[in-house]
């Protein structure tokens, strides 16, 4: 049974920082690309990042270039993403998603395989 679970979020000033963590398990993580989506209360489901299964290539939404970071602990079965400069409107409920070993990296959600439950981000003024 594949499980990913998010962990680390929580309120966090404007201007500060955040990492978020998921742990996978019942896959063979290695062959798995991972990616972070966000989705905030009435809006829809928001590509964030991804990266390879590999760890050698990363991709990111717009809105976070620059102050996001992916990686990817192929040893430890776990997928991070480390959040700086975050500002008001990066609040939301952040998960991670399995895709298997794809050519091309999915940035849309309904190309993932697994999902976790979510961790919660509120970035406050």
């Amino acid at each position: 049974q594949v499980q990913l679970v998010e962990s680390g979020g929580g309120l966090v000033q404007a201007g500060g920082s955040l990492r978020v963590s998921c742990a996978a398990s019942g896959l063979t993580f290695s062959m798995y690309n991972m990616g972070w989506f966000r989705q905030a209360p009435g809006k829809e489901r928001e590509f964030v990042a991804a990266i390879t299964w590999s760890g050698a290539s990363t991709f990111y939404g717009d809105s976070v270039k620059g102050r996001f970071t992916i990686s990817k602990d192929n040893a430890k079965n776990t997928v991070y993403l480390q959040m700086n400069s975050l500002k008001p409107e990066d609040t939301g409920a952040y998960y991670c998603a399995a895709d298997f070993r794809r050519a091309r990296v999915p940035l849309k959600a309904d190309e993932y395989d697994y999902w976790g439950q979510g961790t919660q981000v509120t970035v406050s003024l």
